[in-house]
């Protein structure tokens, strides 16, 4: 606001309205005429304006309206007062704007101002009220209004009120001071003369208001939630928590290198192993054990305890039938199922190709017990598309397996209907016999193969069919495989999968021209693994998932096949056909079966350096695989156990190996 914020009032009240013309000068006074668009009694009057000096004050005038008076009589000259509230009365016909010119007239000195008429009109400028009827022209009448004291403070009076020729009035303060004020450069249109648009209500405002308010909650929200230490973090803010303390460091150029096992430097010595395993090896809770551990880089024997007794070796017979199927079998080998026209028309036949892992999962669902594994889905689809019509019946053919379906010296528990260890060893059926696909645990259907016969018939809309044996050279109308031999090995190793190691003998057996029985996949496996070199002795198998309790095989047997396996490149011919035998091999405290062991403190240590094959049958408990020491140096343990309880005996087989990741043992 300027300096001269209280106004001054002009010292006298002379009416010079219209007794002189436009710009003449009285005696000591300058007029200046202001139009103001409007008539007074269907005549233009013209009023004149005192000169206003620093001296005299501000010629603008607060202006106070009061309620409108309905009826106001006509009089012969116009008589206009800032102080008294303008009543716009509607002409009785209309009229052309005429130019009005308004002298505000300087009030009279009092003793005592009307103090509220000053706050009135601040209170009528702030909140408007809106009108419903257009605004008239206002009255050409002149009230005087009472004479003002001297000047009061500019904290206790309303500021000074510049009155527009269209009605509108606007606070002066910005004009408070100045000598001379311009008159409008032109006339204002009629159209604001006639008719002055009414003040919006105030729902604008309010919407305002709500809108910004909104928005301060929302921009409060965000603020907080990213003051989050979870948010912050995510969004990589700088008061984050992680958010790092001091430079970020130049980029550094880094080469990946695979290092694998140390095969040069000094291994572990016969004595210091000894030392190091004389107590865990030595704990009650192992039963009988034998065992032996050997430098895969050498092939040296660095500890040994009756690795040549044989003992039940329970699951880690597995090791010798994978073993026999990778020196034999091509690594890429995949096994079929096929659905072919049957002998009468309408007629199909699923015929089996020893494939257990097929899944009954929706195509683009892989199957997370084996990974790769084909789909149900895709072998009916091709059948219906080849087929273009109906089809009556489904039959199975299940005539690639031989003998019985459960092996000598199983528990009958074992293969139960509803166990979870294992199905009647049939050459066809989905998720190895689970009723659920994607639990490992699920329970075993009592005939795999008949009910997977169904669920391919009702795909189909038609019958399940029994058994038949397929026509010879019959059309194939739907062919689905296995995954690879190699992928399929994994997955049998990783969870210790009886099943597919009965199925995986009897394809050893096949290819190599014997009978897919019990009998001939263990004479296959036993037959391979001596051509290939390996001492058998003591070695007696039933079956191939290790769940007779009448198989024997020596520790020894199980170490030398592993540490071929484990053997540096080059080094031996057979390493690389069991080379991937080792990817198989559960990670201690991560995968397969051996990753809810290794939690306890003593053998902890073991997490993630361990990987061997599990084994465990009443009384029995075995572990054979593959460590690395501290120094770097790969190390091919067997270790088996009888006579020990379930629980006691893998915990104490835990710490053995353990201890041999901790070993420098030099």
């Amino acid at each position: 606001m300027p300096e001269n914020d209280a106004p001054r009032w002009p010292s006298d009240d002379k009416d010079t309205s219209s007794a002189e013309p436009k710009g003449a000068k009285g005696e000591g006074e300058a007029t200046i005429w202001l139009p103001m668009s409007g008539t007074a009694n269907g005549k233009t009057e013209e009023l004149s304006v005192p000169k206003v000096t620093p001296e005299s004050g501000s010629w603008f005038e607060p202006v106070v309206e009061v309620d409108e008076e309905p009826d106001v009589p006509e009089t012969p000259t116009p008589k206009w007062s800032a102080f008294e509230p303008v009543t716009p009365v509607e002409p009785k016909e209309p009229e052309a704007p005429k130019t009005v010119f308004v002298q505000p007239v300087q009030p009279r000195q009092t003793d005592e101002p009307d103090w509220d008429q000053f706050d009135r009109r601040d209170h009528e400028l702030a909140r408007p009220e809106p009108r419903q009827e257009p605004p008239r022209r206002p009255e050409q009448r002149r009230v005087e209004p009472p004479p003002p004291a001297p000047v009061p403070s500019a904290t206790m009076h309303a500021r000074p009120v510049r009155i527009e020729p269209a009605e509108e009035r606007f606070d002066a303060e910005a004009t408070v001071g100045i000598q001379r004020p311009e008159p409008p450069s032109q006339e204002p249109p009629a159209a604001e003369t006639e008719a002055a648009p009414a003040p919006k209500p105030k729902r604008k405002r309010k919407a305002l208001l709500i809108t910004t308010l909104v928005v301060v909650l929302l921009l409060a929200g965000m603020g907080g939630a990213a003051a989050m230490p979870k948010v912050s973090n995510r969004l990589g803010l700088p008061w984050a928590p992680n958010a790092p303390k001091g430079e970020i460091p130049k980029p550094a150029g880094v080469t990946r290198v695979l290092h694998g096992p140390d095969v040069n430097g000094a291994g572990p010595t016969k004595e210091g192993l000894a030392a190091a395993l004389a107590g865990p090896a030595g704990s009650p809770d192992l039963g009988t054990l034998t065992g032996t551990v050997m430098d895969a880089a050498s092939g040296e024997v660095l500890w040994d305890k009756n690795s040549g007794t044989p003992l039940t070796p329970a699951s880690t017979t597995k090791i010798l039938v994978v073993a026999a199927a990778l020196l034999s079998m091509d690594h890429g080998t995949q096994f079929s199922t096929k659905i072919v026209q049957g002998a009468e028309p309408g007629t199909v036949v699923l015929v089996a190709g020893g494939d257990p892992s097929l899944t009954s999962l929706p195509l683009g669902t892989d199957s997370p017990l084996y990974p790769g594994a084909a789909h149900v889905d895709d072998l009916v689809a091709q059948v219906k598309k080849a087929v273009g019509g109906k089809i009556s019946k489904v039959q199975l053919d299940i005539s690639l397996f031989k003998g019985p379906t459960s092996a000598k010296g199983w528990d009958p528990e074992d293969t139960a209907a509803g166990n979870t260890y294992m199905a009647p060893v049939l050459p066809v059926m989905a998720d190895g016999g689970r009723a659920d696909p994607k639990n490992d645990h699920s329970p075993r259907v009592a005939n795999p193969a008949a009910a997977l016969t169904q669920k391919i018939a009702g795909k189909l809309e038609a019958q399940a069919g029994g058994t038949t044996t397929a026509p010879k050279d019959a059309k194939v109308l739907g062919e689905v495989k296995s995954q690879p031999l190699a992928e399929f090995a994994n997955s049998l190793m990783l969870l210790s999968d009886n099943l597919m190691a009965d199925v995986l003998a009897r394809q050893l057996a096949l290819a190599k021209g014997a009978e897919a029985s019990f009998t001939g996949g263990a004479t296959a496996t036993m037959d391979v693994l001596k051509e290939a070199g390996f001492d058998l002795t003591g070695v007696q198998i039933n079956d191939g998932s290790g769940l007779s309790d009448q198989n024997k095989i020596p520790a020894k047997v199980l170490s030398e096949i592993l540490a071929v396996a484990a053997a540096p490149d080059g080094k031996d011919p057979r390493t690389p056909k069991l080379r991937p035998l080792l990817a198989g091999l559960p990670v201690a405290g991560g995968s397969g079966t051996l990753e809810k062991r290794y939690g306890d403190p003593a053998s902890a240590a073991g997490r993630g350096w361990v990987r061997g094959k599990t084994g465990t049958l009443s009384g029995v408990n075995t572990l054979a695989g593959v460590v690395l020491d501290t120094d770097g140096r790969m190390l091919v343990f067997a270790l088996m156990s009888s006579g020990s309880d379930q629980n006691k005996g893998r915990a104490a087989l835990d710490v053995v190996a353990a201890t041999l990741h901790k070993c420098g043992c030099r």
